[in-house]
């Protein structure tokens, strides 16, 4: 049976998030599993760098499900990274450029407002290997 993200206001079933990994294999392709208020609850596979990009009016939480994910940050003290192997939670703050970067083939779990570009609002030149989206539903 699929799991679909749910419509607001209708009663949900549970969402194995395993299951739903397993559905896809396309890296840097967010999947909806569901919705919180007027956040998307999106699932991804990653693998090597995405792009340099910022988001001017929205946070983005970052939960690694299995693998490392490195998250170089341009801040105004400087550039940074930083690291978070599995079961570690980050949050980059709206307005921060960044640029997400797995080692290792990497699961992650992310909240951000419903339609939010995974590139931002200003980002470099997108690779082939990174989808431009606002997210697909799980299939």
């Amino acid at each position: 049976m699929t799991q679909e993200p749910q419509e607001l206001g209708k009663a949900q079933e549970p969402v194995s998030l395993d299951r739903a990994l397993a559905s896809f294999t396309e890296r840097w392709s967010p999947r909806i599993v569901t919705a919180v208020n007027d956040y998307d609850v999106r699932i991804a596979k990653v693998e090597g760098e995405h792009v340099w990009h910022v988001h001017d009016h929205t946070d983005e939480f970052f939960l690694v499900l299995d693998g490392e994910l490195h998250i170089a940050l341009r801040e105004p003290s400087g550039e940074r990274t930083v690291v978070l192997p599995k079961g570690s939670v980050f949050t980059v703050p709206r307005g921060t450029e960044h640029k997400p970067c797995a080692p290792v083939p990497t699961a992650l779990l992310l909240f951000e407002p419903t339609g939010t570009l995974t590139v931002g609002d200003r980002h470099d030149e997108v690779p082939d290997h990174v989808d431009a989206t606002t997210g697909h539903a799980l299939h």
